[in-house]
């Protein structure tokens, strides 16, 4: 039977020579953790950390690194479960074991000028973060984050069963080439073929994995809602409005008074407006972070 042959690794590190970025690792809670870098940090220069979401990677951001100020210190991490980063079946990947590794990398580096990016996953693992780090941060971004409710009666102490695993975690290649569209706007384009070879094959290997944390995500699925309730830091949200995994109905969590949030509604958008609309998204980013 013919094997599609695993591309990825070829065209990450491509990747990575093209927009001029650092490879670097550690060894957070028995976990090999990989990053991307580009820059240096410094009183005058935010340093700006990019989290990914399920079952993507650092290089879900690729988009946004030509595009971002060349004088900000960027960090583009691989969650661990995720990209090169280690999995390991008998972890917890729950978004507070999460935050919690991303507090270990980054504490003790002296980054006194931080601002939190998280695209959906990533969006309510930095949230918590955003909460926890002694240092503080100076704001945080959520692109169609996860773990927001989609109306007020919501009870956010109970475990939800979240039918989007049937999107997020294909077991064959048709289904890659679905989750790619249905993760964008959900019309049919070429991109989700390219993507669905390029990054199938690898996204198959790792399904048992991501049956796992997945299940981790639901078992605390409103975690953010807890850190975000009376919080003080600076807020922006991204959302696109055509978006299947995490509805536009969740916008509405963030436009009562008490959030005061800038709220940045992309139409015709889906799931990731860093890349489907990436100059857009990253002029928005700018201006927030600048002031």
């Amino acid at each position: 039977m013919f094997m599609m042959p695993n591309l990825w690794p070829l065209a990450r590190t491509s990747h990575r020579w093209l927009q001029r970025m650092t490879r670097h690792e550690a060894q957070i809670d028995q976990h090999r953790m990989v990053w991307l870098e580009r820059g240096q940090p410094g009183p005058d220069r935010p340093t700006v950390v990019l989290i990914h979401g399920f079952a993507a990677m650092k290089e879900n951001w690729g988009a946004w690194f030509p595009l971002l100020p060349r004088h900000w210190h960027i960090l583009a991490v691989d969650l661990p479960g995720f990209g090169e980063s280690d999995y390991r079946p008998d972890a917890s990947y729950g978004y507070e074991a999460q935050a919690a590794r991303l507090r270990e990398w980054l504490c003790g580096r002296g980054l006194d000028n931080l601002h939190l990016v998280g695209s959906s996953m990533g969006g309510a693992i930095a949230t918590v973060l955003a909460h926890q780090l002694e240092s503080g941060v100076r704001s945080l971004v959520l692109m169609n984050s996860a773990g927001i409710p989609e109306g007020p009666d919501v009870d956010i102490q109970r475990p939800v069963r979240n039918h989007n695993d049937r999107i997020l975690i294909p077991d064959t290649l048709a289904g890659a080439y679905r989750m790619f569209n249905q993760v964008g706007n959900g019309k049919v384009n070429p991109m989700g073929v390219v993507m669905a070879g390029i990054l199938g094959p690898d996204l198959l290997k790792r399904t048992d994995a991501h049956r796992h944390i997945f299940a981790d995500m639901g078992k605390d699925t409103y975690a953010p809602v807890r850190y975000l309730h009376d919080s003080r830091i600076p807020l922006q949200v991204h959302w696109g409005d055509r978006d299947v995994i995490t509805p536009t109905a969740c916008v509405a969590y963030f436009q009562r008074p008490a959030i005061n949030a800038d709220i940045q509604l992309y139409r015709g958008v889906g799931h990731l407006p860093m890349l489907e609309v990436p100059r857009r998204s990253a002029r928005a980013l700018k201006a927030f972070i600048d002031r």
